[in-house]
C-alpha cells in the first residue's frame, strides 16, 4: 500500500483525490496545519477501526478531541521517563538477553552456520522491551525465543483486516454495531486471537488494583497514578504492545537491512563506533546520552528511518465544518485527508538522491536545511497534539540497539537475492530476513 500511495502522489501532486470525500497529501505543511495543537481539523472515521478492545477507545481511536487530549496529558509523563527512573537500565537489559540468545543458538562458524531470522528476532527485543518498561517485567521472547501468547501470530491475522476496515468506514460501522459485537466481539476469556491478548491485558492490569494490588514505578504504574480507570488502562495496554513493538522492531529491521548491505556505510559507522570505544567516549553498554553524541550513527539512524518509515497509515484527518482553503485550493468540510507517510520521506529537501540510503545528507546539510529535514522526518511520529507518546523510548532503543550488535558481531545475509519477506498493511509484517551472524574479531 505504501508505494500505491507514493505513486498517487508523485501523479496527482500534494492533494490527490483518491475517493468521493478522501484526498491524500504529501504535503508536510498541510500534515502540520491538520494536526497542530490548535488545529480545527478532527480525527476522521479512520481512527475508529483502531480501536483493538472493540469496546474501549485508546488514546490512538479515541474521536473525540477534549478526551484524548485530557488522556494523553494523563498519560505523557509515563513515556518520558519522569516516572520510571529504570527505563534506560531497562532497555539495557533486553538489549543483554538480546545479544545472549545470539550467542546461545544462532553463533555461526566457519564449519557451522545457524541462520537467525532477524525479522522475528528483532520484534522479540521490541516487545520484551515494551513489556518491561511498561509492566515491570519483560514477557520473555527473547529468553525462550518463541511468540509469547501467540502475539505477532495473533497481530499478523488482524492487521490486514484493521488496514480494509479503516478504509472502508461503512465496513467498520456495521462491525461496531452493538449487536454484532455482542455475538461475533472477543473476549478476555478467549482461548486464542484478539480475546486472548484482552485476556493478557486484563491479567497485567488486575495486579495493580484491589486490595492486594502492587505499586512499581513504570508505565502502568504512572498510569495508575494519574487517574486513568482500570477498564481505559487494559485498552491502552493492548494497544501500547502495537505501538510500541512493531514500529520500533520496522525501524531496526529496515535500518539494519540497509546497513549491512551498504559495506561503506557499514564501515563508517565501525570505524566511529572503534573510535569512541578506544577514547572512552562510550560505555558498556552504551548510553544513551554518549549515543546522541555520535553524529553518524544519528546519521545512519535518521536515514534509516526516512527511506523505510515504520508506519504508512493514512490516519486520516477529517476538515472542519466551515471547509478550508489549502494552498489556494478550497476543500469542502467533513473531507478526509489522509498522509501519504512514504511519499513525504522522498520530499525535495531530503536532495534529489531520495531512494539512495546516504547518511551522509544528514551531515553536509547546512543549518536551517537540516532543521527542515528532521521537521519532515519527525511526521512519521505523527505531530502535534496528535504525535506518537513513544517516540522518545523508540529513540533509546534505536540509540543503543544498532552500537551493541555491531560491537560484537559480524552479520552477513544468508540470501542477498532475496533479503526478507516484507508485507505493508499499514504495519510492516517482515520475517525470513535470515543473517549468518559470527563473533567479531576486534584488532589489538
Amino acid at each position: 500500500m505504501n508505494l500505491i500511495y507514493t505513486d498517487v502522489s508523485k501523479k496527482h501532486g500534494p492533494l490527490a483525490r483518491v475517493g468521493p470525500d478522501d484526498l491524500l497529501t504529501d504535503d508536510p505543511d498541510i500534515i502540520r496545519l491538520m494536526s497542530s495543537a490548535r488545529s480545527a481539523y478532527t480525527r476522521s472515521s479512520w481512527y475508529e477501526a483502531m480501536r483493538l478492545d472493540p469496546y474501549v477507545d485508546n488514546v490512538f481511536s479515541e474521536m473525540s478531541v477534549p478526551v484524548h487530549d485530557q488522556r494523553r496529558a494523563k498519560m505523557a509523563s509515563a513515556y518520558s521517563g519522569k516516572e520510571n527512573p529504570h527505563l534506560e537500565a531497562d532497555i539495557d537489559e533486553q538489549i543483554a538477553s538480546f545479544l545472549d540468545l545470539i550467542r546461545r543458538k544462532y553463533l555461526s562458524t566457519s564449519a557451522v552456520v545457524k541462520p537467525m531470522d532477524f525479522g522475528r528476532k528483532a520484534q522479540y527485543f521490541t516487545l520484551d522491551v515494551i513489556t518491561k518498561v511498561s509492566y515491570g517485567k519483560a514477557f520473555g521472547y527473547l529468553e525462550r525465543d518463541e511468540d509469547m501468547h501467540e502475539y505477532i501470530k495473533t497481530t499478523e491475522d488482524l492487521v490486514p483486516f484493521l488496514t480494509f476496515f479503516a478504509s472502508v468506514p461503512l465496513a467498520n460501522a456495521v462491525l461496531n454495531r452493538s449487536w454484532v459485537k455482542e455475538k461475533l466481539g472477543p473476549g478476555p476469556e478467549d482461548k486464542k486471537g484478539m480475546g486472548k491478548l484482552m485476556g493478557v491485558a486484563r491479567d497485567v492490569v488486575s495486579e495493580r488494583f484491589g486490595e492486594n494490588k502492587k505499586e512499581k514505578s513504570d508505565m502502568l504504574g504512572a498510569f495508575v497514578r494519574n487517574g486513568i480507570s482500570q477498564r481505559q488502562i487494559e485498552s491502552e495496554v493492548l494497544f501500547q504492545i502495537i505501538a510500541g513493538s512493531d514500529t520500533t522492531a520496522t525501524g531496526i529491521r529496515g535500518t539494519f537491512l540497509y546497513l549491512i548491505t551498504s559495506p561503506r556505510v557499514l564501515n563508517k559507522l565501525r570505524a566511529e563506533l572503534d573510535a569512541a570505544e578506544a577514547d572512552g567516549k562510550i560505555s558498556n553498554p552504551i548510553t544513551n546520552a554518549e549515543a546522541k553524541d555520535l553524529p553518524y550513527l544519528q546519521a545512519v539512524i535518521k536515514e534509516g528511518l526516512r527511506i523505510h518509515p515504520p508506519f504508512t497509515g493514512l490516519i486520516m484527518k477529517k476538515v472542519p465544518p466551515g471547509g478550508d482553503n489549502i494552498k489556494g485550493q478550497y476543500v469542502p468540510g467533513g473531507t478526509r485527508i489522509g498522509h501519504s507517510t512514504w511519499a513525504v520521506q522522498r520530499n525535495a529537501i531530503y536532495g534529489e538522491d531520495v531512494e539512495v540510503f546516504r547518511p551522509e545528507r544528514w551531515i553536509e546539510a547546512e543549518k536551517d536545511r537540516l532543521m527542515r529535514m528532521e521537521q519532515t522526518l519527525d511526521l512519521i511520529f505523527g505531530h502535534g497534539r496528535w504525535g506518537c507518546l513513544g517516540k522518545s523510548v523508540a529513540y533509546i532503543e534505536l540509540n543503543k540497539v544498532f552500537v551493541e550488535l555491531l560491537r560484537h558481531f559480524d552479520f552477513e545475509l544468508v540470501n542477498p537475492g532475496k533479503p526478507w519477506v516484507s508485507v505493508n498493511y499499514n504495519l510492516f509484517m517482515q520475517d525470513h530476513m535470515w543473517l549468518r551472524i559470527t563473533h567479531r574479531e576486534r584488532k589489538a
